[in-house]
């Protein structure tokens, strides 16, 4: 039986070893810098403020002949004029120009760059085509604004601006910077290069199989490695391992001393990938559960004109940048957002003449309770500071600028799934919907994978030493696998058997 395990470790490493080394290489770069995406800050800091006196006389038809899909509805600017963004279920988005009320049919190229422009005002620029995904669009998030208009800036640092065929905005943002460090980056590190050819149907399957078997990889390596070490007495020659040559060695020890570390790296990784749906536990979603609990635009009015709710909202102080439609606890609302991300919400059927700038908790709880009406509330607290279930990461990382900020509430229920839900006090919404297997899944992917423990991020550059010294264990390890499987390979290499006979001959 060892013997088919160690002939199983061989081989498997003989087929992974050099990706398992590019996925560390790959992970300490994405440490700082992330696959390009166009952040929350970097979006609003962009839009110009809104301009009340020209737009938006016919908001109140717009929102009365949305279909009953709909989901949410801004009022931005795009390549300077006031737009409506409407997103549906599927997040199928539209765009209707806020002036006239006439949905825009097409982004022209010229549009597309206008938007891109507008974005980076005074930078000179040009529309390098249409495409539906390249190597810096394949997020999912995406989807909705294929295909793209791909718009080249002559800034320093060579932006490249992708625009949405169907609102016009600016949606992704990418450097030469993060464009040059991502093909050692994200790119490697997510398998990319299995994305967007003949193989992209079947990606999702690499990367979880592939996974497996570098798990599978990886354990047997530790089981091997603590069968094989003397841990009472020695070999001959007085060592604990019975490697003298020196690759097999150092590949002996190494992985005894970061063997478990590799495992947990390869592993949370696949649980990045929800394999077969583990981390589902059958739970309503958030959108059924907003759905349900009537908390859709169309149960709601909105009555106060835009250009009333915009010069209320100047004469708070806050310069709009970005006006969203929002349902809350089953009232009208619109949330203001400013350049820096400072917001506010004002009641929109009439009900409140002032902004104000959040929510209290009892309004946010009982908004929670009727999300979730077949369960009774255990617990209610308003997070002040980040913990292990709610915390900020820096911006270019995964899951970096998509929380908003504290104060936000968190209400947790006696449901069968153990349902937590995450609302933000300042616009009302409800971030997130945390169950059991989801909460196993914070540990089991982010934790295991990134160590984001917030008492370990707070102490960096701690942390960065951590996880690039653990990173390099895994890398030394796979390096030398790879070393010692293209020996073996050589070795067995058909050629070589098949040259032995003919020397024999002459």
């Amino acid at each position: 039986m060892k013997r088919w395990l160690y002939l199983l470790h061989r081989w498997l490493g003989v087929l992974l070893a050099l990706f398992m080394a590019m996925w560390f290489i790959s992970g300490v770069v994405m440490m700082y810098v992330g696959y390009p995406k166009l952040d929350e800050a970097e979006r609003l800091a962009a839009l110009p403020p809104l301009d009340a006196a020209r737009c938006c006389a016919t908001e109140v038809q717009t929102l009365t002949r949305a279909p009953a899909t709909l989901r949410g509805a801004r009022l931005v600017s795009v390549a300077g004029a006031p737009r409506w963004v409407l997103t549906h279920t599927g997040r199928e988005v539209r765009a209707l120009d806020a002036v006239t009320g006439e949905p825009i049919a097409t982004v022209t190229g010229a549009h597309a760059l206008a938007a891109a422009q507008a974005f980076m005002p005074g930078v000179a620029a040009w529309h390098e085509g249409t495409l539906d995904e390249d190597a810096w669009t394949h997020s999912k998030a995406l989807d909705a604004h294929r295909p793209l208009h791909r718009i080249q800036m002559a800034d320093a640092a060579q932006t490249v601006l992708y625009v949405s065929s169907r609102s016009g905005e600016v949606v992704r943002d990418a450097s030469r910077t993060e464009r040059a460090w991502n093909w050692v980056g994200a790119w490697i590190h997510w398998l990319y290069p299995f994305r967007g050819g003949a193989l992209d149907a079947y990606w999702h399957d690499i990367v979880v199989y592939g996974s497996i078997a570098a798990t599978v990889l990886s354990l047997l390596g530790v089981l091997v490695g603590v069968w094989r070490w003397r841990f009472r007495g020695a070999y001959r020659g007085g060592a604990k391992t019975p490697y003298r040559e020196g690759w097999m060695r150092w590949h002996h020890v190494l992985g005894l001393l970061f063997g478990l570390t590799t495992v947990t790296f390869i592993f949370s990784g696949l649980m990045s990938m929800n394999p077969f749906k583990v981390l589902d536990s059958g739970a309503p979603r958030l959108e059924q559960r907003l759905a349900r609990a009537g908390g859709q635009l169309q149960h709601v009015s909105f009555t106060l004109p835009v250009r009333e709710a915009l010069q209320r909202f100047a004469d708070d102080g806050l310069i709009v940048r970005e006006l969203e439609w929002r349902n809350v606890a089953g009232q009208a609302y619109y949330l203001a957002r400013g350049r820096h991300g400072q917001s506010a919400l004002l009641r929109a059927d009439g009900a409140g003449d002032t902004p104000v700038q959040g929510l209290d908790a009892a309004t946010l709880r009982a908004w929670a309770q009727a999300l979730v009406p077949e369960a009774r509330v255990t617990g209610a607290e308003v997070l002040t500071r980040d913990d292990l279930y709610y915390y900020q990461r820096e911006p270019h990382t995964m899951s970096g600028g998509s929380r908003p900020a504290l104060p936000v509430l968190r209400v947790k229920f006696d449901d069968p799934h153990a349902t937590w839900l995450h609302l933000d006090m300042r616009s009302g919404a409800v971030i997130n919907q945390l169950d059991a297997h989801r909460r196993a899944g914070r540990w089991l992917f982010a934790f295991l994978h990134s160590w984001d423990w917030p008492a370990l991020l707070a102490l960096r550059p701690l942390w960065d030493a951590w996880m690039i010294a653990l990173s390099v264990g895994g890398l030394l390890i796979s390096t030398t696998g790879v070393v010692i499987g293209a020996r073996r390979v050589a070795r067995k290499w058909p050629f070589r058997a098949a040259r032995a006979p003919q020397a024999h001959a002459a």
